[in-house]
């Protein structure tokens, strides 16, 4: 039979697909599985309706054979099948579909779960092989035909013989190259991967027929070969099974194997949605995070399928950034696919779905939070973080989702709480929430401004972690109350008369903080007596919204991010250190300049702050005790 043309759009389009559309060549594979999946949906489908006795589903299954000497893959169904008019429409037109056809011919036909909507996969194959033969043969009919296609050049069609109905294709695939190696599409070990990577799921059993090595009892070769044919797929997907059939061990081992995790995941989490769109999802929370979380080779999202048809590994629209840890799969027939099933359509479907699984989650870490604290807590030293840097993303929008899943060290029992937790013992008329930032629990504890807060029976939160600060600095307010830093200028619990009698001092005193802050130079924005303090000399505050420790986070990202905090040196005004100070600007200011320099060394060193020369520190200390 004469050569037929590809029409010229359709020669464009099958050189733009096989360059361009596809960036995968292996799943290829999965295409043709699918497709074939798609004819016995028809067939199966249309023997529930037209009552065809002699069609039981049992009997329905795709093989696949590899024939390593004649360079070839087949992959066989025995679905519906193809007349020679059917050929030349479905496979001479490329994007002309069968299933979209056989869909808007008997629109209820969509309960069949048909993958194939765009007539296009198909044409994948042609990324691995010079050659394609098509043998197949429609149900009912006594012809069957072969079409043969070596690429753009055109395809023609014949009559053949094959003794059963369904489709065979025969993929002769392309010479190895530098860039590929084709032939590892015949090793069986790689179409194993290939089936159980993105077709595992699909609801017949795929055969793979090879041949192997016969082995003697010492483990070595005989010269024979045995005929293997085995089924690699699982066919029902464990998201899809009645939890009721299913038992802890089973949902780790299905999360172990499917997410390369040597150990169980610390959290399951189930969903399931019907009406404007239908999906099922299997969503885990690790027990720790991976060693590249933090790091730009980290790819978040969940497996997408269609009907048990992986069509993404990594579908980050399904979660947002801050709960980017979860792990899992998300099975949906309703979403809007391209062409080549590797690209979602952004629809309104997709948003729906993401909506719900955020909630989802969020619904189930705050059951975790309020039914196991325990096992919430080792959540939280995991993926914590993440959470903080949710609010600090898009300058607090996320701040409403996430707050209530925060947890901080509290001055209250030194164990970790809630703002909720917080809020609720928060005295009558406090209209803030204090906090205390340090490297550590302890050295948040022994901040001297963290004794007149205590004092007045105020609960403190103690921020361990860089991005504590930035954090309420993006929520700015929780149910209506303001986050307020110990070392902040503006910090002020003493009542009126001591707040006249402060003010009183420090006006008297105004040239002898002058003399220091010349001594201190620029480090310093003012010295001044302070009536927050108890047993502690002196402590470094912050003026403005930069503080000591926001400025030490920023000077660790690099110099174009240094900001400067304002600092003031404040001087117990009830300790001894106060009248030395007065009586040496008086007496001896040579003393002063090293008393002076001492102590604003130590307000460096007692706010977490490292000594600019620890050296030259240590010699007028010792100079003083001679």
């Amino acid at each position: 039979m004469a050569k037929r043309k590809f029409k010229t759009e359709s020669q464009k389009l099958l050189d733009m697909m096989i360059n361009s559309i596809y960036t995968n060549r292996e799943i290829f594979l999965r295409e043709l599985i699918s497709n074939a999946s798609d004819a016995i949906d028809k067939l199966y489908y249309r023997s529930l309706n037209d009552g065809i006795s002699n069609l039981s589903r049992e009997d329905f299954r795709i093989d696949i054979t590899l024939h390593p000497e004649q360079r070839c893959i087949v992959i066989r169904d025995n679905g519906c099948g193809m007349t020679a008019e059917e050929l030349d429409s479905n496979l001479g037109v490329i994007a002309a579909s069968g299933t979209q056809k056989f869909q808007q011919e008997d629109p209820e036909a969509e309960c069949a779960g048909l993958i194939g909507q765009f007539g296009i996969g198909f044409y994948s194959s042609f990324m691995v092989s010079q050659k394609v033969e098509v043998v197949s043969k429609a149900y009912g009919s006594e012809q069957a035909n072969r079409w043969k296609c070596s690429g753009l050049d055109g395809y023609s069609i014949e009559p053949c013989e094959k003794d059963t109905h369904g489709t065979e294709i025969t993929l002769y695939l392309k010479e190895d190259s530098e860039e590929v190696r084709y032939s590892d599409f015949l090793e069986p070990f790689r179409i194993t991967t290939l089936i159980k990577k993105y077709s595992d799921y699909i609801s017949y059993p795929i055969y793979l027929n090879y041949e192997s090595d016969v082995y003697d009892e010492k483990g070595q070769k005989t010269g024979e070969k045995e005929q293997v044919c085995k089924v690699q797929n699982s066919m029902i997907p464990i998201w899809r099974k009645n939890p009721s059939e299913l038992d802890t061990e089973a949902y780790n081992s299905f999360y172990q194997d499917k997410f390369h995790d040597y150990q169980p995941p610390l959290h399951m989490i189930r969903a399931s949605a019907e009406g404007r769109v239908s999906y099922d999802a299997l969503m885990f929370i690790p027990k720790e995070a991976p060693l590249n979380y933090y790091g730009r080779g980290y790819e978040k999202g969940l497996q997408l399928y269609t009907n048990g048809v992986l069509i993404m590994d990594k579908c980050a629209d399904l979660l947002p950034d801050y709960f980017n840890f979860v792990q899992g799969v998300v099975d949906s027939a309703d979403l809007s696919l391209n062409v080549s099933r590797e690209l979602l359509q952004q629809d309104s479907r997709l948003q729906l779905i993401s909506r719900n699984i955020e909630k989802k989650i969020r619904s189930e870490l705050e059951k975790m939070l309020k039914n196991e604290r325990e096992k919430y807590e080792e959540f939280y030293n995991a993926f914590g973080l993440q959470l903080k840097f949710g609010i600090c993303q898009d300058f607090g929008q996320h701040k409403e989702v996430l707050q209530d899943l925060l947890l901080f060290y509290s001055s209250y029992e030194k164990k970790l709480v809630t703002l909720k937790e917080y809020f609720e013992r928060m005295k009558e008329g406090q209209d803030t929430i204090y906090y205390a930032c340090g490297e550590t629990l302890d050295k948040c504890t022994l901040l001297p401004q963290t004794e007149q807060v205590l004092d007045k029976g105020y609960e403190i939160l103690y921020l361990t972690n860089y991005a504590d600060e930035f954090v309420f600095q993006m929520m700015g307010l929780y149910e209506q109350k303001s986050f307020t830093n110990v070392c902040a200028d503006d910090l002020d619990l003493a009542t009126e008369e001591e707040k006249a009698a402060l003010a009183q001092a420090n006006e008297q005193a105004a040239d002898l903080f002058k003399a220091m802050q010349e001594i201190i130079g620029e480090e310093v924005e003012g010295v001044r007596f302070t009536n927050k303090l108890k047993k502690f000399p002196v402590c470094l505050t912050s003026e403005g919204e930069i503080s000591a420790g926001i400025a030490k986070v920023m000077t660790t990202l690099g110099k174009e991010n240094q900001l400067k905090a304002h600092m003031l040196l404040e001087i117990n005004a009830e300790h001894p250190i106060a009248d030395k100070l007065r009586n040496l600007y008086e007496n001896d200011r040579d003393k002063l300049a090293r008393y002076t320099q001492i102590l604003y060394a130590q307000a460096r060193l007692i706010g977490g702050m490292e000594v600019n020369n620890p050296a030259e520190l240590t010699e007028m200390i010792c100079d003083l005790m001679v």
